[in-house]
Protein backbone atom coordinates (compact mmCIF):
# COMPACT_ATOMS: atom_id res chain seq x y z
CA UNK A 1 0.00 0.00 0.00
CA UNK A 2 1.24 3.50 -0.82
CA UNK A 3 2.12 6.01 1.89
CA UNK A 4 -0.86 8.01 3.15
CA UNK A 5 -1.63 11.40 4.64
CA UNK A 6 -4.70 12.05 6.79
CA UNK A 7 -6.49 15.41 6.59
CA UNK A 8 -8.75 16.34 9.51
CA UNK A 9 -11.43 18.78 8.44
CA UNK A 10 -12.60 21.74 10.53
CA UNK A 11 -15.11 22.77 7.87
CA UNK A 12 -13.07 24.94 5.51
CA UNK A 13 -14.61 25.47 2.09
CA UNK A 14 -11.22 24.63 0.53
CA UNK A 15 -10.33 21.47 2.46
CA UNK A 16 -10.78 19.43 -0.71
CA UNK A 17 -8.07 21.53 -2.34
CA UNK A 18 -5.61 20.36 0.31
CA UNK A 19 -6.32 16.79 -0.73
CA UNK A 20 -5.93 17.67 -4.40
CA UNK A 21 -2.51 19.26 -3.84
CA UNK A 22 -1.34 16.31 -1.75
CA UNK A 23 -2.42 13.81 -4.38
CA UNK A 24 -0.78 15.91 -7.10
CA UNK A 25 2.50 15.26 -5.31
CA UNK A 26 1.93 11.50 -5.72
CA UNK A 27 0.76 10.88 -2.16
CA UNK A 28 -2.59 9.27 -1.36
CA UNK A 29 -4.70 11.07 1.25
CA UNK A 30 -8.21 11.12 2.68
CA UNK A 31 -10.32 13.67 4.55
CA UNK A 32 -12.07 12.81 7.81
CA UNK A 33 -14.01 15.04 10.24
CA UNK A 34 -11.95 16.67 13.00
CA UNK A 35 -13.92 14.70 15.63
CA UNK A 36 -13.38 11.26 14.10
CA UNK A 37 -12.83 8.43 16.56
CA UNK A 38 -9.15 8.28 17.63
CA UNK A 39 -9.06 4.56 16.83
CA UNK A 40 -9.88 5.36 13.22
CA UNK A 41 -7.01 7.86 13.12
CA UNK A 42 -4.60 5.22 14.40
CA UNK A 43 -5.98 2.54 12.06
CA UNK A 44 -5.67 4.79 9.00
CA UNK A 45 -1.93 4.25 8.88
CA UNK A 46 -0.96 7.82 7.97
CA UNK A 47 2.61 9.04 7.81
CA UNK A 48 1.48 12.58 8.57
CA UNK A 49 -1.61 14.59 9.56
CA UNK A 50 -2.88 17.91 8.19
CA UNK A 51 -5.37 20.05 10.13
CA UNK A 52 -7.52 22.14 7.79
CA UNK A 53 -8.85 25.67 8.11
CA UNK A 54 -12.38 26.36 9.30
CA UNK A 55 -15.01 29.06 9.89
CA UNK A 56 -15.10 28.91 13.70
CA UNK A 57 -13.18 31.06 16.19
CA UNK A 58 -10.89 29.02 18.41
CA UNK A 59 -11.53 31.61 21.16
CA UNK A 60 -15.04 30.24 21.61
CA UNK A 61 -15.51 27.47 24.16
CA UNK A 62 -17.73 25.61 21.68
CA UNK A 63 -15.17 25.76 18.87
CA UNK A 64 -14.04 22.41 17.43
CA UNK A 65 -10.88 20.70 18.69
CA UNK A 66 -9.08 17.56 17.61
CA UNK A 67 -8.58 14.68 20.00
CA UNK A 68 -5.40 14.79 22.08
CA UNK A 69 -4.68 11.44 20.45
CA UNK A 70 -3.67 13.36 17.30
CA UNK A 71 -0.69 14.88 19.10
CA UNK A 72 0.07 11.62 20.89
CA UNK A 73 0.60 9.74 17.62
CA UNK A 74 4.05 11.28 17.25
CA UNK A 75 3.33 11.82 13.53
CA UNK A 76 4.33 14.98 11.69
CA UNK A 77 1.49 17.55 11.80
CA UNK A 78 0.77 20.56 9.61
CA UNK A 79 -1.86 23.08 10.71
CA UNK A 80 -3.43 25.44 8.19
CA UNK A 81 -5.18 28.68 9.27
CA UNK A 82 -7.69 27.51 11.92
CA UNK A 83 -5.53 24.40 12.17
CA UNK A 84 -2.61 26.55 13.29
CA UNK A 85 -4.74 28.25 15.92
CA UNK A 86 -6.06 24.89 17.15
CA UNK A 87 -2.51 23.62 17.56
CA UNK A 88 -1.53 26.67 19.59
CA UNK A 89 -4.63 26.63 21.77
CA UNK A 90 -4.47 22.89 22.48
CA UNK A 91 -0.72 22.76 23.16
CA UNK A 92 -0.63 25.60 25.68
CA UNK A 93 -0.40 28.74 23.58
CA UNK A 94 -2.93 31.56 23.36
CA UNK A 95 -5.14 32.88 20.56
CA UNK A 96 -7.13 36.12 20.75
CA UNK A 97 -9.62 37.99 18.61
CA UNK A 98 -7.72 40.61 16.65
CA UNK A 99 -8.66 44.12 15.62
CA UNK A 100 -6.70 43.53 12.42
CA UNK A 101 -8.29 41.01 10.08
CA UNK A 102 -6.48 39.66 7.06
CA UNK A 103 -8.44 38.49 4.03
CA UNK A 104 -7.01 38.10 0.54
CA UNK A 105 -3.50 38.35 -0.84
CA UNK A 106 -0.62 39.08 1.54
CA UNK A 107 3.16 38.75 1.61
CA UNK A 108 4.93 36.42 4.04
CA UNK A 109 8.60 36.88 4.84
CA UNK A 110 10.55 33.74 5.72
CA UNK A 111 12.44 34.71 8.88
CA UNK A 112 14.11 31.38 9.65
CA UNK A 113 14.57 27.93 8.14
CA UNK A 114 12.68 24.86 9.33
CA UNK A 115 11.80 21.38 8.12
CA UNK A 116 8.66 22.64 6.37
CA UNK A 117 10.47 25.26 4.27
CA UNK A 118 13.89 23.63 3.87
CA UNK A 119 14.84 23.34 0.23
CA UNK A 120 11.81 25.27 -1.11
CA UNK A 121 11.51 28.61 0.74
CA UNK A 122 14.76 30.29 1.81
CA UNK A 123 15.35 32.64 4.74
CA UNK A 124 14.79 36.25 3.72
CA UNK A 125 12.49 35.43 0.79
CA UNK A 126 9.03 36.97 0.48
CA UNK A 127 6.18 34.91 -0.92
CA UNK A 128 2.64 35.81 -1.92
CA UNK A 129 0.00 33.91 0.07
CA UNK A 130 -3.74 33.91 0.63
CA UNK A 131 -4.94 34.88 4.09
CA UNK A 132 -8.40 34.42 5.59
CA UNK A 133 -8.42 34.95 9.35
CA UNK A 134 -9.69 37.23 12.09
CA UNK A 135 -8.05 35.74 15.20
CA UNK A 136 -4.33 35.94 15.87
CA UNK A 137 -1.83 33.98 17.94
CA UNK A 138 -0.65 35.94 21.00
CA UNK A 139 1.55 33.29 22.64
CA UNK A 140 3.25 30.25 21.13
CA UNK A 141 3.27 26.89 22.91
CA UNK A 142 6.55 25.72 24.39
CA UNK A 143 8.95 24.40 21.76
CA UNK A 144 7.62 26.53 18.91
CA UNK A 145 9.35 29.41 17.14
CA UNK A 146 8.31 31.89 14.46
CA UNK A 147 9.68 31.14 10.99
CA UNK A 148 7.53 33.52 8.92
CA UNK A 149 5.64 36.78 9.39
CA UNK A 150 3.20 39.01 7.54
CA UNK A 151 1.86 42.50 8.24
CA UNK A 152 -1.30 41.12 9.81
CA UNK A 153 0.08 37.89 11.28
CA UNK A 154 3.36 38.08 13.24
CA UNK A 155 3.10 34.29 13.66
CA UNK A 156 2.29 33.53 10.02
CA UNK A 157 4.51 30.43 10.09
CA UNK A 158 5.58 28.53 13.21
CA UNK A 159 7.64 25.39 13.74
CA UNK A 160 8.53 22.80 16.35
CA UNK A 161 11.17 20.72 14.55
CA UNK A 162 11.67 18.39 17.50
CA UNK A 163 8.06 17.19 17.37
CA UNK A 164 7.79 17.81 13.60
CA UNK A 165 4.74 20.06 14.09
CA UNK A 166 4.40 23.01 11.71
CA UNK A 167 1.63 25.52 11.10
CA UNK A 168 0.83 28.38 8.75
CA UNK A 169 -1.79 31.10 9.06
CA UNK A 170 -2.34 31.26 5.28
CA UNK A 171 -3.80 28.74 2.83
CA UNK A 172 -1.04 26.99 0.82
CA UNK A 173 -3.61 24.86 -1.01
CA UNK A 174 -5.24 27.65 -3.07
CA UNK A 175 -3.89 28.94 -6.38
CA UNK A 176 -3.60 32.43 -4.86
CA UNK A 177 -0.61 31.08 -2.91
CA UNK A 178 1.51 30.33 -6.01
CA UNK A 179 4.24 28.35 -4.24
CA UNK A 180 1.97 26.77 -1.64
CA UNK A 181 1.99 23.37 -3.34
CA UNK A 182 5.75 23.22 -2.81
CA UNK A 183 5.26 23.60 0.94
CA UNK A 184 2.66 20.82 1.00
CA UNK A 185 4.90 18.54 -1.07
CA UNK A 186 7.78 19.33 1.29
CA UNK A 187 5.63 18.34 4.25
CA UNK A 188 4.53 15.05 2.71
CA UNK A 189 7.96 14.20 1.32
CA UNK A 190 10.79 15.71 3.37
CA UNK A 191 8.97 15.92 6.72
CA UNK A 192 6.60 12.91 6.63
CA UNK A 193 8.82 10.72 4.46
CA UNK A 194 6.21 9.78 1.87
CA UNK A 195 7.71 8.31 -1.31
CA UNK A 196 5.18 9.88 -3.69
CA UNK A 197 4.57 6.62 -5.57
CA UNK A 198 0.76 6.73 -5.71
CA UNK A 199 -0.34 6.42 -9.35
CA UNK A 200 -3.49 5.78 -11.34
CA UNK A 201 -2.10 2.50 -12.66
CA UNK A 202 -1.66 1.31 -9.08
CA UNK A 203 -5.16 2.54 -8.20
CA UNK A 204 -6.62 0.63 -11.16
CA UNK A 205 -5.07 -2.67 -10.05
CA UNK A 206 -6.14 -2.15 -6.43
CA UNK A 207 -9.69 -1.14 -7.43
CA UNK A 208 -10.12 -4.24 -9.60
CA UNK A 209 -8.98 -6.46 -6.75
CA UNK A 210 -11.39 -4.72 -4.33
CA UNK A 211 -14.32 -5.12 -6.74
CA UNK A 212 -13.64 -8.82 -7.18
CA UNK A 213 -13.30 -9.31 -3.45
CA UNK A 214 -16.58 -7.49 -2.70
CA UNK A 215 -18.70 -8.94 -5.51
CA UNK A 216 -17.44 -12.50 -5.66
CA UNK A 217 -19.68 -14.38 -8.09
CA UNK A 218 -22.62 -11.99 -7.67
CA UNK A 219 -24.34 -9.95 -10.36
CA UNK A 220 -23.94 -6.17 -10.57
CA UNK A 221 -26.21 -3.61 -12.20
CA UNK A 222 -24.83 -0.20 -13.15
CA UNK A 223 -26.81 2.84 -14.25
CA UNK A 224 -25.24 4.57 -17.26
CA UNK A 225 -26.01 8.25 -17.70
CA UNK A 226 -23.73 9.06 -20.62
CA UNK A 227 -21.43 11.08 -18.35
CA UNK A 228 -17.78 10.52 -17.51
CA UNK A 229 -18.24 9.12 -13.99
CA UNK A 230 -20.69 6.32 -14.74
CA UNK A 231 -18.87 5.45 -17.98
CA UNK A 232 -15.49 5.04 -16.26
CA UNK A 233 -17.10 3.07 -13.43
CA UNK A 234 -18.78 0.72 -15.93
CA UNK A 235 -15.58 0.00 -17.87
CA UNK A 236 -13.61 -0.56 -14.65
CA UNK A 237 -16.30 -2.95 -13.38
CA UNK A 238 -16.40 -4.81 -16.69
CA UNK A 239 -12.62 -5.26 -16.57
CA UNK A 240 -12.96 -6.65 -13.05
CA UNK A 241 -15.98 -8.96 -13.35
CA UNK A 242 -16.86 -9.24 -17.05
CA UNK A 243 -20.28 -10.72 -17.78
CA UNK A 244 -21.39 -10.40 -14.17
CA UNK A 245 -22.08 -6.73 -14.98
CA UNK A 246 -25.20 -5.45 -16.71
CA UNK A 247 -25.64 -1.75 -17.47
CA UNK A 248 -29.01 -0.02 -17.60
CA UNK A 249 -29.17 3.13 -19.70
CA UNK A 250 -32.28 5.17 -18.93
CA UNK A 251 -32.63 7.70 -21.75
CA UNK A 252 -34.74 10.41 -20.13
CA UNK A 253 -34.84 12.56 -23.26
CA UNK A 254 -32.83 15.32 -21.57
CA UNK A 255 -29.40 14.48 -22.96
CA UNK A 256 -27.22 16.56 -25.23
CA UNK A 257 -27.26 15.89 -28.97
CA UNK A 258 -25.83 12.50 -29.89
CA UNK A 259 -25.20 11.32 -26.33
CA UNK A 260 -27.66 8.43 -26.39
CA UNK A 261 -26.24 7.11 -29.66
CA UNK A 262 -22.69 7.35 -28.29
CA UNK A 263 -23.59 5.36 -25.17
CA UNK A 264 -25.18 2.59 -27.22
CA UNK A 265 -22.31 2.49 -29.70
CA UNK A 266 -19.51 2.55 -27.13
CA UNK A 267 -20.86 0.20 -24.47
CA UNK A 268 -23.14 -2.04 -26.51
CA UNK A 269 -20.98 -2.43 -29.62
CA UNK A 270 -17.35 -1.57 -28.76
CA UNK A 271 -17.06 -2.95 -25.21
CA UNK A 272 -19.85 -5.51 -25.69
CA UNK A 273 -21.08 -4.92 -22.14
CA UNK A 274 -24.58 -6.34 -21.52
CA UNK A 275 -26.76 -3.25 -21.85
CA UNK A 276 -30.45 -2.53 -21.33
CA UNK A 277 -31.62 0.61 -23.14
CA UNK A 278 -34.81 2.20 -21.87
CA UNK A 279 -36.21 5.05 -23.97
CA UNK A 280 -38.29 6.94 -21.40
CA UNK A 281 -38.20 10.48 -22.76
CA UNK A 282 -41.98 10.86 -23.03
CA UNK A 283 -42.45 9.62 -19.46
CA UNK A 284 -39.98 12.14 -18.00
CA UNK A 285 -41.33 15.06 -20.02
CA UNK A 286 -44.84 14.18 -18.95
CA UNK A 287 -43.81 14.24 -15.28
CA UNK A 288 -42.10 17.62 -15.78
CA UNK A 289 -45.03 19.27 -17.55
CA UNK A 290 -45.85 22.64 -16.00
CA UNK A 291 -42.94 22.51 -13.49
CA UNK A 292 -40.56 25.50 -13.31
CA UNK A 293 -38.79 25.26 -9.95
CA UNK A 294 -35.32 23.70 -10.45
CA UNK A 295 -35.28 21.75 -7.18
CA UNK A 296 -38.72 20.30 -7.91
CA UNK A 297 -37.44 19.27 -11.33
CA UNK A 298 -34.51 17.48 -9.71
CA UNK A 299 -36.74 15.57 -7.32
CA UNK A 300 -39.16 14.56 -10.09
CA UNK A 301 -36.35 13.36 -12.33
CA UNK A 302 -34.63 11.54 -9.48
CA UNK A 303 -37.77 9.73 -8.36
CA UNK A 304 -38.80 8.85 -11.92
CA UNK A 305 -35.32 7.62 -12.76
CA UNK A 306 -35.27 5.31 -9.74
CA UNK A 307 -38.68 3.89 -10.65
CA UNK A 308 -37.67 3.22 -14.26
CA UNK A 309 -34.24 1.92 -13.33
CA UNK A 310 -35.63 -0.39 -10.64
CA UNK A 311 -38.19 -1.80 -13.07
CA UNK A 312 -35.44 -2.87 -15.49
CA UNK A 313 -32.82 -3.76 -12.89
CA UNK A 314 -35.17 -6.09 -11.00
CA UNK A 315 -35.27 -8.40 -14.03
CA UNK A 316 -31.52 -8.95 -13.82
CA UNK A 317 -31.51 -10.49 -10.36
CA UNK A 318 -28.53 -8.41 -9.30
CA UNK A 319 -27.22 -8.32 -5.74
CA UNK A 320 -25.14 -5.15 -6.19
CA UNK A 321 -25.75 -1.65 -7.52
CA UNK A 322 -22.72 0.19 -8.93
CA UNK A 323 -22.58 3.98 -8.80
CA UNK A 324 -20.11 6.57 -10.00
CA UNK A 325 -19.84 8.20 -6.57
CA UNK A 326 -16.76 10.45 -6.38
CA UNK A 327 -14.68 11.51 -3.40
CA UNK A 328 -16.26 15.00 -3.18
CA UNK A 329 -19.65 13.26 -2.79
CA UNK A 330 -18.23 11.25 0.11
CA UNK A 331 -16.69 14.31 1.78
CA UNK A 332 -19.82 16.42 1.38
CA UNK A 333 -21.95 13.72 3.00
CA UNK A 334 -20.04 14.25 6.24
CA UNK A 335 -20.83 17.30 8.37
CA UNK A 336 -17.83 18.58 10.31
CA UNK A 337 -20.13 19.73 13.08
CA UNK A 338 -22.35 16.70 13.28
CA UNK A 339 -20.16 13.83 12.20
CA UNK A 340 -20.92 11.24 9.55
CA UNK A 341 -24.32 11.21 7.94
CA UNK A 342 -25.74 8.59 5.65
CA UNK A 343 -26.13 10.28 2.29
CA UNK A 344 -26.32 8.06 -0.78
CA UNK A 345 -25.73 9.60 -4.17
CA UNK A 346 -28.32 8.57 -6.70
CA UNK A 347 -28.55 9.41 -10.38
CA UNK A 348 -27.54 13.02 -10.96
CA UNK A 349 -27.21 13.74 -7.22
CA UNK A 350 -30.93 13.77 -6.57
CA UNK A 351 -33.14 11.77 -4.24
CA UNK A 352 -31.78 8.63 -2.64
CA UNK A 353 -32.05 4.86 -2.83
CA UNK A 354 -35.34 3.47 -1.57
CA UNK A 355 -35.07 0.48 0.76
CA UNK A 356 -37.13 -1.64 -1.61
CA UNK A 357 -34.18 -1.89 -4.01
CA UNK A 358 -32.37 -4.08 -1.45
CA UNK A 359 -29.00 -3.85 -3.24
CA UNK A 360 -25.51 -3.52 -1.80
CA UNK A 361 -23.54 -0.59 -3.17
CA UNK A 362 -20.37 -0.90 -5.23
CA UNK A 363 -18.63 2.49 -5.59
CA UNK A 364 -15.28 1.93 -7.30
CA UNK A 365 -14.54 5.65 -7.81
CA UNK A 366 -15.34 6.89 -4.32
CA UNK A 367 -11.68 7.66 -3.59
CA UNK A 368 -11.17 9.83 -6.69
CA UNK A 369 -11.68 13.47 -7.63
CA UNK A 370 -13.21 14.40 -11.00
CA UNK A 371 -9.93 15.04 -12.80
CA UNK A 372 -8.53 11.78 -11.41
CA UNK A 373 -11.52 9.92 -12.90
CA UNK A 374 -10.52 11.29 -16.30
CA UNK A 375 -6.97 10.01 -15.80
CA UNK A 376 -8.38 6.59 -14.87
CA UNK A 377 -10.61 6.67 -17.96
CA UNK A 378 -7.58 7.17 -20.17
CA UNK A 379 -5.76 4.43 -18.26
CA UNK A 380 -8.69 2.13 -19.14
CA UNK A 381 -8.59 3.10 -22.81
CA UNK A 382 -11.80 5.14 -23.01
CA UNK A 383 -11.86 7.56 -25.97
CA UNK A 384 -10.92 11.14 -25.22
CA UNK A 385 -14.19 12.32 -26.80
CA UNK A 386 -15.90 10.89 -23.70
CA UNK A 387 -13.21 11.26 -21.04
CA UNK A 388 -12.53 14.89 -21.96
CA UNK A 389 -16.19 15.85 -22.24
CA UNK A 390 -17.19 18.94 -20.31
CA UNK A 391 -19.28 18.04 -17.25
CA UNK A 392 -22.93 18.97 -17.54
CA UNK A 393 -24.23 19.55 -14.00
CA UNK A 394 -27.75 18.75 -13.01
CA UNK A 395 -30.15 16.21 -14.54
CA UNK A 396 -29.50 16.96 -18.19
CA UNK A 397 -31.22 19.74 -20.07
CA UNK A 398 -34.04 20.05 -17.54
CA UNK A 399 -32.07 22.42 -15.31
CA UNK A 400 -30.59 24.31 -18.29
CA UNK A 401 -34.09 24.99 -19.60
CA UNK A 402 -35.12 27.63 -17.11
CA UNK A 403 -38.86 27.60 -16.59
CA UNK A 404 -41.13 24.88 -17.96
CA UNK A 405 -39.48 21.94 -19.72
CA UNK A 406 -41.02 20.86 -23.01
CA UNK A 407 -39.76 18.74 -25.89
CA UNK A 408 -39.69 21.83 -28.11
CA UNK A 409 -37.68 23.95 -25.65
CA UNK A 410 -35.26 21.08 -25.06
CA UNK A 411 -34.67 20.77 -28.79
CA UNK A 412 -34.05 24.51 -29.14
CA UNK A 413 -31.47 24.37 -26.35
CA UNK A 414 -29.93 21.17 -27.69
CA UNK A 415 -29.27 22.82 -31.05
CA UNK A 416 -27.82 25.96 -29.48
CA UNK A 417 -25.61 23.94 -27.16
CA UNK A 418 -24.32 21.86 -30.07
CA UNK A 419 -23.32 24.97 -32.03
CA UNK A 420 -21.60 26.47 -29.00
CA UNK A 421 -19.54 23.36 -28.29
CA UNK A 422 -18.75 22.95 -32.00
CA UNK A 423 -17.29 26.46 -32.17
CA UNK A 424 -15.26 25.82 -29.00
CA UNK A 425 -13.79 22.70 -30.62
CA UNK A 426 -13.06 24.50 -33.89
CA UNK A 427 -11.26 27.25 -32.00
CA UNK A 428 -9.12 24.65 -30.18
CA UNK A 429 -10.38 25.78 -26.78
CA UNK A 430 -11.85 22.53 -25.42
CA UNK A 431 -8.86 21.70 -23.23
CA UNK A 432 -8.57 25.27 -21.91
CA UNK A 433 -12.19 25.25 -20.72
CA UNK A 434 -13.33 22.99 -17.91
CA UNK A 435 -17.07 23.37 -18.46
CA UNK A 436 -19.20 25.00 -21.14
CA UNK A 437 -22.91 24.84 -21.89
CA UNK A 438 -25.85 26.87 -23.12
CA UNK A 439 -28.90 27.84 -21.08
CA UNK A 440 -32.37 28.71 -22.38
CA UNK A 441 -33.80 31.60 -20.38
CA UNK A 442 -37.51 31.94 -19.56
CA UNK A 443 -37.71 35.39 -21.18
CA UNK A 444 -38.34 36.59 -24.71
CA UNK A 445 -37.12 39.72 -26.44
CA UNK A 446 -38.11 41.68 -29.51
CA UNK A 447 -35.52 41.62 -32.28
CA UNK A 448 -35.21 42.49 -35.94
CA UNK A 449 -34.11 39.69 -38.24
CA UNK A 450 -33.80 40.83 -41.82
CA UNK A 451 -36.89 42.88 -42.64
CA UNK A 452 -39.07 41.29 -39.96
CA UNK A 453 -39.50 41.73 -36.24
CA UNK A 454 -39.21 38.64 -34.06
CA UNK A 455 -40.23 37.78 -30.53
CA UNK A 456 -38.12 34.83 -29.42
CA UNK A 457 -36.17 33.40 -26.48
CA UNK A 458 -32.82 34.47 -25.05
CA UNK A 459 -29.94 32.00 -24.86
CA UNK A 460 -27.14 32.38 -22.28
CA UNK A 461 -23.70 30.85 -22.73
CA UNK A 462 -21.40 29.79 -19.93
CA UNK A 463 -17.76 28.72 -19.93
CA UNK A 464 -15.44 28.44 -16.93
CA UNK A 465 -11.88 27.40 -16.27
CA UNK A 466 -11.03 25.17 -13.34
CA UNK A 467 -8.28 22.77 -12.36
CA UNK A 468 -10.35 20.75 -9.91
CA UNK A 469 -14.04 21.52 -10.35
CA UNK A 470 -14.23 23.25 -6.95
CA UNK A 471 -13.38 26.80 -7.95
CA UNK A 472 -14.08 28.44 -11.28
CA UNK A 473 -13.53 31.63 -13.25
CA UNK A 474 -15.33 32.64 -16.42
CA UNK A 475 -13.35 32.03 -19.60
CA UNK A 476 -12.25 35.23 -21.32
CA UNK A 477 -13.46 34.68 -24.90
CA UNK A 478 -12.53 37.38 -27.35
CA UNK A 479 -15.37 39.38 -28.88
CA UNK A 480 -14.91 37.86 -32.35
CA UNK A 481 -15.50 34.35 -31.00
CA UNK A 482 -18.66 35.31 -29.12
CA UNK A 483 -19.94 37.18 -32.17
CA UNK A 484 -19.39 34.09 -34.34
CA UNK A 485 -21.25 31.83 -31.88
CA UNK A 486 -24.13 34.29 -31.47
CA UNK A 487 -24.48 34.73 -35.23
CA UNK A 488 -24.65 30.98 -35.81
CA UNK A 489 -27.17 30.37 -33.02
CA UNK A 490 -29.50 33.18 -34.12
CA UNK A 491 -29.27 32.12 -37.78
CA UNK A 492 -29.50 28.36 -37.31
CA UNK A 493 -31.78 27.88 -34.30
CA UNK A 494 -35.38 28.86 -34.77
CA UNK A 495 -36.72 30.16 -31.44
CA UNK A 496 -33.70 32.22 -30.31
CA UNK A 497 -33.03 35.82 -31.33
CA UNK A 498 -30.58 36.96 -28.67
CA UNK A 499 -27.46 35.48 -27.06
CA UNK A 500 -25.75 36.67 -23.85
CA UNK A 501 -22.57 35.50 -22.12
CA UNK A 502 -22.46 34.77 -18.39
CA UNK A 503 -19.24 36.14 -16.84
CA UNK A 504 -20.01 35.09 -13.26
CA UNK A 505 -17.17 33.31 -11.47
CA UNK A 506 -17.62 30.90 -8.60
CA UNK A 507 -15.70 30.69 -5.33
CA UNK A 508 -14.99 27.26 -3.82
CA UNK A 509 -18.11 25.14 -3.77
CA UNK A 510 -20.52 23.56 -6.23
CA UNK A 511 -20.37 24.97 -9.74
CA UNK A 512 -23.94 25.48 -10.82
CA UNK A 513 -25.98 27.85 -12.98
CA UNK A 514 -29.70 27.84 -12.37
Amino acid sequence: MSDRILILDFGSQVTQLIARRVRESGVYCEILPFNVDPDRIRDFGAKGIILSGGPASITSEESPRVSDAVFETGLPILGICYGEQAICQQLGGAVEISEHHEFGRAMVEVTDVCGLTEGVWAKGERHQVWMSHGDRIERLPDGFRVVGTSDGAPNAMIADDARRIYAVQFHPEVVHTPDGAKLLANFTGRVAGCTGDWSMAAFRDRAIAKIRDQVGSGKVVCGLSGGVDSSVAAVLLHEAIGEQLTCVFVDHGLLRAGEAEEVLRLFGDHYNIPLIHRDAGDLFLGKLAGVSDPETKRKIIGATFIDVFDEDASRIGAEFLAQGTLYPDVIESVSYTGGPSVTIKSHHNVGGLPERMNLALVEPLRELFKDEVRVLGRELGLPDSLVGRHPFPGPGLAIRVLGEVTAERCEVLRKADTIYLDEIRKAGLSDAIWQAFAVLLPVKTVGVMGDARSYESVCALRAVTSSDGMTAESYAFDHAFLAQVATRIVNEVRGINRVVYDITSKPPGTIEWE
